[in-house]
């Protein structure tokens, strides 16, 4: 499996694949006013050039991918259907992990998603909330 950088024009296939993910496990647990925030933060243009993509890829297929925001705050993590539990988050996850010096990483996990960042070794740092209709728990890792 590949992990590499996204460009510019591989944004628009890596945000499809989070959408089709979020509808499918994540938007069952939110509000319509959570759907559509959720919507709306993915189609800002500015907003998602701001951050730094990366995907997993198997002969030119994308899987997974992950987002993070100032090198230390993981604003998306997400992998197809079929290849859920298979280690694609994990291994998204560790390549940040070494293509950076940072220490300490932070997340706002959906509920779907707590049990998968314990498993990545975060531990909560906060009870779960809601802002906008969008519900999740502050996370930390140490390295």
């Amino acid at each position: 499996m590949l992990i590499k950088k996204l460009l510019k024009q591989e944004l628009l296939p890596a945000l499809k694949l989070v959408w089709n993910v979020f509808l499918e496990f994540e938007a069952p647990d939110y509000s319509e006013q959570g759907i559509n925030t959720f919507k709306n933060y993915i189609a800002d243009e500015a907003m998602m050039f701001e951050l730094e993509f990366y995907g997993a890829f198997k002969d030119d297929e994308l899987l997974g991918i992950i987002a993070m925001r100032n090198k230390n705050h993981l604003t998306m993590l997400f992998t197809k259907k079929e290849h859920h539990k298979k280690g694609v988050a994990k291994l998204l996850f560790n390549h940040i992990l070494q293509i950076t010096d940072e220490k300490i990483f932070t997340v706002n996990s959906s509920p779907y998603a707590v049990e998968i960042y314990h498993k990545l070794g975060f531990t909560d740092t906060d009870n779960e909330k809601e802002i906008n209709g969008i519900r999740f728990t502050s996370m930390q890792y140490r390295v």
